[in-house]
């Protein structure tokens, strides 16, 4: 008789505790959501309010896209973490949308005054890695998917795929 991981009595246990873990986690990143929105709200009123009074400079901008991305990056996890809850795995295709939204957030903000040329250019590097290795991981989901639906899609008596002109 084989070995069954669902009857182990420490699987089951440890497996619970990271179901209970990444609940907490869910809260948790509920609240950082919520504290995100109400920080951007909060900043550009702030900013708004400072003289000239309503009006914005380009680096006030930048860094409020800034903050926004970041909300959005946080709705990332909890999406990342909510599929997890319901389906029991990582959807790695997500994870690094989540990756690559993160980079353009860094891109976003960065004082290209301030930097070096090769951390600009070590930046770059790891956009293109980045996106070529999201690029690759849709690609095979992709195919995965024109898979699945070939072997449901109903064929006709004459072979042709059901709603095609022959």
């Amino acid at each position: 008789m084989g070995f069954e991981p669902q009857k182990d009595p420490l699987l089951r246990a440890t497996q619970r505790l990271i179901l209970l873990s990444v609940r907490a986690l869910v809260v948790l990143m509920t609240l950082v959501i919520v504290w995100g929105v109400a920080d951007v709200v909060w900043v550009l009123y702030e900013r708004l309010r400072e003289p000239p009074v309503m009006l914005l400079t380009i680096s006030d901008i930048l860094s409020t896209f800034g903050a926004f991305i970041a909300v959005m990056i946080a709705i990332e996890i909890f999406e990342n973490l909510t599929i997890y809850l319901r389906q029991n795995v990582i959807e790695v295709e997500l994870v690094m949308a989540t990756a690559l939204m993160a980079i353009a957030r860094k891109v976003i903000v960065l004082d290209y005054k301030e930097l070096s040329a090769e951390y600009v250019w070590a930046t770059a590097g790891v956009v293109l890695a980045m996106s070529v290795g999201y690029w690759l991981v849709k690609r095979q989901s992709d195919r995965k998917s024109d898979r699945k639906s070939d072997r449901v899609r109903p064929r006709s008596p004459s072979g042709a795929e059901a709603g095609q002109v022959e």
